[in-house]
């Protein structure tokens, strides 16, 4: 009756509808489009200045764009196979777990949390504001307050899509792809057809040896590798994936190599409107881009590029509340954010969590400038799930694993990984360091949250009073079957 079975004991049993849990909702296409939808950002428009500038010459920029979208696919290819072998939610915090304890995996978690997240959130909601504000302020300086308060809107904005329901999220990020893809086909077409009429001047000589500076090289790569973040998003919500073994791969691999071509293809349309010096000297590449080949469509190129980064805040605050979720289920956080909303069946404590952690980055000093602080924690950890790959591989041969990388693939990629961070160590000791201090500041927390029984009693009554009035506040309950 009404949907529900009576057991003999008189208890009432729930529906699958009314079982509160995280359902599998992603299927492929909107596996696709939420790993391209976190990967395409305010990156591609922004980062062929810091590579041309690095690299030297057009012919190793373009080079570069792709060798690093080629990484980009070794590194998810290598998630790939950790999140088939691992079915848990939580990306890098679950396989470091599992590979190599929980020490590392806490330490994940906190810098995730107080560091890396709410920077990148906060950098990319900024570019947002920037895009959709300056257009009105041309040629005059957008007034700071304004884009912060924009920014903050969008922020807003997709917490709460985040919160109200996981559809509507995948189905928002669905359709920012598809914008933030027109915006892309948008550049390369005019390109296409200025290359097809000849316009190949600037790629006479693409390759002026005499201009290569081996010591930038690496710091061309590190512009190519930011542009192409996010590939890992994926991991993030591996229970939600409807059948992971084949969506993971086909996801992963379809995304990259989309991603790959349409960056080069980008890159190149630049190179048929700009000189080298040109591009150089461009704050916004795309826009100067529009101005010359879009002469009717140039004011549009700014509004689609703030929908890009609306799409990748979207997809970094739909996975990352996931690794804290399954953070509070391990015991590595307070039990309230392991919780789900008993109607909208979202992680609504997590998702809330992120807010005003990121408001208050976006309040206060310069981001950009915590974005090499972070930096080395996110490469870290990256490399040393992929060691935690090898050695799980080495101690366990026979637990089953659907999708196997090539180990020349993951051995070449955790090299490169731990490259990436002794050059931050070179390049910038003063951030990396504080970085690094910060980090390891989570060993001592980390004790601390494993013996919390020796805390004072009336400590741990206060706490879990709060955290009974919150549940009930926030309508939120324990996941009531396994989903991993």
């Amino acid at each position: 009756m009404d949907g529900t079975k009576t057991e003999k004991d008189g208890d009432v049993k729930k529906t699958e509808d009314e079982v509160v849990h995280l359902r599998r909702e992603i299927n492929l296409v909107s596996a696709t489009a939420f790993i391209v939808g976190t990967v395409v950002g305010s990156g591609i428009f922004i980062a062929p200045k810091g590579v041309l500038m690095n690299s030297g010459s057009v012919g190793l920029s373009l080079l570069v764009w792709a060798l690093c979208g080629i990484l980009s696919m070794f590194g998810a290819l290598c998630y790939a196979e950790l999140g088939t072998t691992f079915t848990k939610s939580g990306s890098h915090y679950t396989y470091l777990l599992e590979t190599l304890g929980p020490l590392p995996a806490f330490l994940r978690l906190t810098t995730e949390f107080v560091i890396i997240r709410p920077a990148v959130t906060s950098y990319v909601a900024l570019a947002f504001g920037r895009y959709v504000v300056e257009p009105f302020y041309t040629p005059c300086t957008a007034p700071t307050v304004l884009v912060k308060l924009v920014s903050i809107l969008a922020v807003t904005f997709v917490v709460a899509v985040n919160c109200w329901s996981v559809t509507m999220a995948t189905r928002t990020q669905v359709l920012l792809t598809v914008i933030k893809m027109f915006a892309l086909v948008l550049i390369i077409v005019p390109g296409v057809i200025a290359l097809v009429k000849g316009k190949t001047d600037n790629f006479q000589n693409g390759f002026e040896l005499d201009l290569i500076t081996l010591d930038k090289l690496p710091l061309a790569f590190y512009n190519g590798l930011y542009a192409y973040g996010g590939w890992f998003s994926l991991n993030s919500v591996t229970e939600e994936v409807k059948n992971p073994n084949r969506t993971f791969p086909l996801a992963i691999i379809s995304s990259m190599v989309t991603v790959t071509v349409c960056y080069v293809l980008v890159n190149m349309a630049y190179y048929t409107m700009m000189t080298p010096a040109e591009l150089l000297q461009s704050d916004a590449v795309a826009v100067t881009f529009a101005n010359r080949a879009l002469h009717g469509m140039a004011s549009v190129i700014p509004f689609l590029v703030a929908l890009s980064c609306l799409g990748t805040l979207n997809g970094g605050i739909f996975g990352a509340p996931r690794m804290m979720f399954v953070g509070a289920r391990e015991g590595h956080c307070p039990p309230i954010f392991s919780m789900i909303h008993i109607r909208r069946k979202t992680p609504l404590p997590a998702v809330l969590l992120m807010y005003p952690l990121t408001v208050l980055f976006l309040t206060s000093g310069d981001i950009y400038q915590l974005i090499n602080f972070v930096s080395f924690s996110r490469w870290l950890f990256i490399a040393l799930a992929t060691t935690g790959m090898l050695i799980h591989r080495y101690r366990f041969p026979l637990h089953p694993r659907p999708f196997k990388a090539p180990v020349v693939i993951i051995v070449t990629f955790t090299v490169v990984c731990f490259f990436i961070v002794g050059l931050s160590l070179y390049s910038d000791p003063w951030n990396t360091g504080w970085s690094c201090g910060l980090t390891l500041g989570g060993v001592p927390l980390y004790y601390l949250t494993m013996n919390s029984f020796y805390l004072p009693s009336r400590w741990r009554r206060a706490f879990n009073s709060c955290s009974k009035k919150l549940q009930i506040l926030l309508e939120v309950v324990q996941q009531e079957i396994k989903t991993y």
